[in-house]
């Protein structure tokens, strides 16, 4: 019989029942995040623009057509269909811990809340009375609050012309409040936003500037000790269990947490607007890309 010391009795149990638990190391440039193999799946290509990719508890994805005016549901099945039309031009979507689907409707500005029986309620119309420019993409905090960026994207069918608002900035609304507040006033045209799990830090990328930056957040909500996260905006943004950062555009950037860019994932499309990951185990990443949807398989998870 072979008898282990204890303490190579410990490094063995380590590396058995680590993997299982989600842990493994930090990805090191060059790294791949893509499963052994993978390739893209086009899941379809029946849009005008996809955006605002959303993940619930079973892993079906909830994701946008807003020329069209309308969420689609691609479930966990494969199976793709249209969920829900007249979305108030729905851009950015987050799915909150009731099942809701939060979106920024930006057809008349607006920050939506849209129950799993399709009933709308309007979370918020304006700040301090002035249309917001168009809330375009938002994070739910753990405990409830959201965090959205309001960018200026003139829209063909506004009745308005000029925006009522001087700045293009982040707000915060806090659980259960009826009016935002201003987190981030210094942006040129904030864009994409994803938070960490733990609800401690933000990114938000400012597609004006073309730079992505990373917040402390305050158990009230404020943003501090902003630092810059890398050079390069985004569109839309996911973030996986090591905390690997996913920026959209030219295809899909992968940056570790401390900003080493660890892979490029090349996408056939003009643009990639969005992504999240999905599935049961969220081990499969779902990109929007202007007419069409994707899917690849990963060898990291995303987070829950």
């Amino acid at each position: 019989m072979i008898r282990f010391q204890p303490a190579y009795l410990l490094v063995a149990i380590t590396l058995l029942v680590l993997p299982h638990l989600g842990f493994c190391r930090s990805l090191a440039p060059g790294d791949s995040v893509t499963a052994p193999g993978a390739t893209l799946k086009l899941v379809a290509r029946q849009f005008t623009f996809t955006e605002g990719p959303a993940v619930d508890k079973k892993g079906d994805v909830f994701f946008t057509d807003q020329p069209n005016d309308k969420i689609w549901r691609y479930d966990t099945k494969g199976n793709l269909s249209v969920y829900m039309d007249k979305t108030g031009r729905a851009n950015g979507l987050f799915v909150d811990a009731n099942g809701n689907l939060l979106a920024c409707a930006d057809e008349n500005n607006e920050l939506w809340s849209i129950s799993p029986a399709k009933r709308v309620t309007v979370l918020l119309k304006n700040y301090q009375g002035k249309h917001f420019n168009g809330p375009n993409d938002l994070w739910i905090t753990p405990k409830g609050g959201v965090f959205f960026t309001d960018p200026l994207y003139p829209r063909d069918y506004w009745t308005h012309k000029m925006p009522e608002l001087a700045g293009q900035h982040v707000y915060y609304l806090p659980k259960g409040a009826t009016e935002a507040r201003i987190v981030d006033s210094t942006l040129i045209k904030p864009n994409g936003i994803i938070g960490s799990p733990d609800g401690k830090t933000l990114y938000v990328a400012d597609a004006g500037a073309g730079k992505t930056y990373r917040y402390t957040i305050q158990p009230d909500g404020r943003l501090t000790d902003r630092q810059l996260f890398v050079e390069q905006g985004s569109d839309g943004m996911t973030i996986d269990q090591q905390g690997n950062v996913y920026l959209s555009g030219r295809g899909v950037t992968v940056y570790s947490p401390k900003g080493a860019k660890l892979q490029v994932i090349p996408v056939p499309a003009r643009w990639v607007g969005n992504l999240c990951f999905s599935g049961a185990d969220r081990k499969t990443l779902f990109i929007t890309a202007t007419d069409a949807v994707f899917t690849i398989p990963m060898q990291v998870r995303g987070v829950k």
